[in-house]
């Protein structure tokens, strides 16, 4: 056997030697055939026949075979631009292990042999492969070599590998996927053939062309389906297709090939204007994944699509991405869907966390099996497109509730997530470091082409500078500071493609704009925070700015990642409690503004107030440090308690009516923002003492404890009664974070007047089924003001 024989390079002083002579030290100006034995080659330059293989760069493996299940299948691996499969003589299940670790997964349940998830094609590039357990990657075990095998297809071997996922393995992502021969089959796009497709601003109807080696090519109708139509919708972020009129455009086809002028007919008779076949599932999230020929069979001997023409496809846009005219009615199936699925704590549209609605409570899915294809659902029935990124491991921040779903296995074809089968999230020990999260295609509505960043020291800050017509012209411009605020910067830097919003900056003196640019265009602008671009966002219409342009123009600073505070409802519905305190021990908390308004005329020192007390315990769930928007130079001291206020509104406190009048309300200032707890194994970084830094750190929490001062809400003037408890952390939006939405917290309560219960205590959007709800809401309804 081959693999008896010491590597190639063991012994004399080099490293390992791949199977090609260029590799062996041997320049040549010929080529091999393709059936040249590597083994009488070596022979033949006097080498040692290799038993462990080169690894210039990291070896791609993929497990492919029926179903939809991501860690087992067909074990294949690239090599030369193809895929192989490796012959099941000799494997077990330590080779299977190596195997799954290099595939991202935590070990390997067991291996298959002959064949199990059905032969492959192309070679056997692997054989007697031997592995010892603990390597990094399969090209460092022992095997025969490259293609060296006196196997069978009907001995391709198969693994099952554990749903788990190593720490580290982040995504699955489409990437510019290798198509046929390993050759780059990169973006697809629709040409418009109507003129009335291209009069629209969003093209959903048209020829479909794919960039293929750089160059745009166009794909012949021959053999042309609804499912490849579905991948091409898909991956244009669409989420489904439509029939389309195909005598029409024959018609019109016909007439150019008629034409002896027509530059058009010149190019169809060249091989290198088409993509000949394409054959598609319809549950690819990328063309580069169907069976696809670039060119007949015998090449340049036989011309390309014969008889054909160009393919068309119709797409239909999600309901976001509609026309106002759309038809009527066509909403509301969408919607009736949407209901039961949502997407958290992403910094563009159509991407997040995936959290679902089951028994009236939003939770989690976790990240064990999840997928590109289950992801893809998610993102269709979302009205986006097919997914191009499906993220584990929280990588677009936890959740505090349940987790419902776990081990998704979705077809493709499903309608909704929960048509597909999954098992309970509470099943397999699911934390929620392992909610899974999505990246969807979206359609191109060239928004990021009318705005830009001006003067900062680096891409992602800078003076806000937008395109609008002016008169019937495009022109650039300033736009107006008056009013900017955090939500307007939000979208700023969504519409940049550059994340969250770091910092909304109205005094931009020391950012140079581009030359010309200067003039303020945009002014009064006020955003809900679930816009595209500024220009879907409320403003003037004749420009006024009460400061001008220049100095006082608006500017960003963006970041891709933020803080997400969430506060447990559990803990503060477990340990509300009411306390008569007396005045005299409430001084300092009387001097902060802690207590109702009626404590100004009451005789101090004498009486007391009625207080209900609790602990709350504020998470950042987030992917970055939660820091006060000022420096330590700008945090106020306060000498009754002796402490600095690095936020002088933290959290607001307040008792509602039932139809959410306010009777009763409290603040608490950041004196003390810290990381009183962390997770085990993770640091504590801020901490109030000796002027420490302040901050919460991401995975940790800040602790108030029920017996501190202005930790209550003093109810001391409300009556009896059935009331709802509301706590809004960061409630003026003074520092960025991934989800607003989830800073409220309510209780329903109830007061007799002697005692106090809290129950169904929950994040403001834990029950929530209407997930269209914009910031802008959420904050009339914290302000009182429904």
């Amino acid at each position: 056997m081959l693999s008896q024989k010491p590597a190639c390079g063991e012994g004399n002083g080099r490293g390992p030697c791949a199977l090609t002579p260029a590799a062996l030290g041997v320049t040549t100006m010929w080529s091999l055939p393709a059936a040249f034995p590597p083994l009488l080659l070596l022979l033949l330059l006097g080498q040692t026949p290799p038993s462990r293989l080169q690894s210039l760069s990291a070896m791609k493996l993929r497990l492919v075979g029926p179903g939809s299940r991501p860690e087992e299948g067909r074990l294949e691996v690239l090599h030369q631009g193809q895929w192989g499969t490796v012959c099941d003589d000799d494997f077990a299940l330590q080779e299977a292990t190596v195997a799954c670790r290099q595939l991202g997964f935590e070990a390997a349940l067991t291996w298959a042999h002959s064949a199990k998830y059905g032969p492959g094609e192309g070679p056997i590039w692997l054989d007697n492969v031997h592995c010892v357990g603990t390597e990094s990657s399969l090209d460092q075990c022992r095997s025969n070599g490259w293609g060296v095998s006196d196997c069978s297809h009907s001995e391709d071997v198969g693994v099952v590998c554990h749903p788990q996922r190593q720490r580290g393995y982040l995504s699955e992502r489409v990437s510019n996927a290798l198509g046929p021969q390993g050759r780059r089959l990169e973006e697809v796009r629709l040409k418009p053939i109507l003129a009335s497709a291209k009069r629209q601003s969003l093209v959903t109807e048209g020829a479909v062309e794919v960039k293929y080696e750089g160059h745009w090519r166009q794909v012949c109708d021959q053999g042309w389906t609804r499912n490849n139509s579905r991948v091409v919708c898909g991956m244009l972020g669409f989420p489904s297709e439509a029939p389309v009129v195909s005598h029409y455009y024959r018609k019109v086809w016909n007439l150019k090939m008629k034409d002896p002028k027509s530059r058009l007919k010149s190019l169809t008779k060249k091989n290198s204007f088409w993509i000949h076949r394409v054959n598609c599932l319809g549950i690819e999230p990328h063309m580069a994944n169907c069976q696809v020929q670039v060119a007949p069979a015998q090449g340049k001997l036989r011309p390309a699509c014969p008889g054909g023409m160009h393919a068309v496809v119709n797409c239909v846009a999600g309901p976001r991405f509609r026309p106002l005219k759309a038809k009527p009615g066509s909403k509301e199936s969408w919607a009736e869907q949407e209901t039961k699925v949502r997407l958290r704590s992403g910094a563009q549209v159509g991407e997040g966390r995936v959290e679902v609605l089951m028994n009236r409570q939003w939770g989690t899915v976790c990240d064990h099996g999840w997928n590109l294809i289950s992801a893809s659902v998610v993102c269709r029935q979302l009205g986006f497109g097919s997914a191009r990124e499906a993220l584990f491991g929280a990588q677009l921040g936890q959740a505090l509730g349940p987790i419902h779903l776990s081990e998704v296995r979705c077809g493709g074809y499903e309608r909704t997530l929960n048509d597909c089968p999954s098992l309970e999230g509470s099943q397999n020990g699911c934390q929620h470091d392992n909610d899974a999260a999505v990246r969807c295609n979206i359609p191109n509505l060239g928004f990021q082409d009318q705005v830009r960043l001006a003067g900062g020291r680096s891409p992602e800050e800078g003076v806000v500078e937008v395109q609008v017509d002016v008169n019937g012209v495009q022109r650039w411009g300033a736009v107006c500071s008056d009013h900017w605020g955090l939500s307007e910067a939000m979208v700023a830097c969504r519409q940049l493609g550059l994340g969250f919003a770091n910092h909304a900056i109205k005094d931009t003196w020391y950012w140079q704009g581009t030359p010309g640019a200067g003039e303020v265009v945009m002014s009064g602008v006020h955003c809900s925070g679930t816009e595209l671009a500024l220009q879907q966002c409320q403003r003037h219409g004749p420009v006024h700015c009460s400061h001008g342009a220049g100095r006082f123009s608006a500017g960003v600073s963006c970041t891709d990642s933020a803080a997400d505070l969430v506060l447990n409802a559990q803990l503060v519905q477990e340990t509300a409690y009411l306390e008569d305190r007396p005045l005299s021990q409430l001084y300092c908390a009387h001097e902060e503004n802690c207590l109702s308004r009626s404590a100004d005329r009451m005789d101090w020192p004498y009486g007391h107030r009625r207080l209900l007390r609790f602990s709350s315990q504020i998470h950042n769930l987030g992917r970055a440090d939660f820091r006060p928007k000022t420096g330590r130079h700008s945090w106020i001291w306060h000498q009754c308690h002796r402490h600095y206020h690095s936020i002088e509104v933290f959290t607001h406190y307040d008792l509602l009516t039932l139809n959410g009048s306010k009777v009763a309300e409290g603040h608490k200032a950041s004196f003390c923002l810290e990381d009183t707890n962390c997770p085990t194994g993770m640091q504590r970084r801020y901490a109030c003492a000796n002027f420490g830094e302040q901050g919460v750190t991401v995975g940790c929490w800040d602790t108030y404890r029920h017996d501190i001062d202005c930790q209550w809400v003093d109810i001391t003037d409300v009556g009896p009664g059935e009331y709802i408890f509301q706590v809004v952390v960061n409630p003026k939006l003074e520092v960025a974070e991934s989800d607003f939405l989830n800073n409220v917290m309510r209780c329903r309560c109830k007061y007799d007047g002697q005692r106090v219960w809290l129950h169904d205590c929950h994040t403001g959007d834990a029950h929530q089924a209407n997930t269209e709800r914009s910031p802008e809401q959420e904050q009339r309804l914290r302000n009182n003001l429904i």
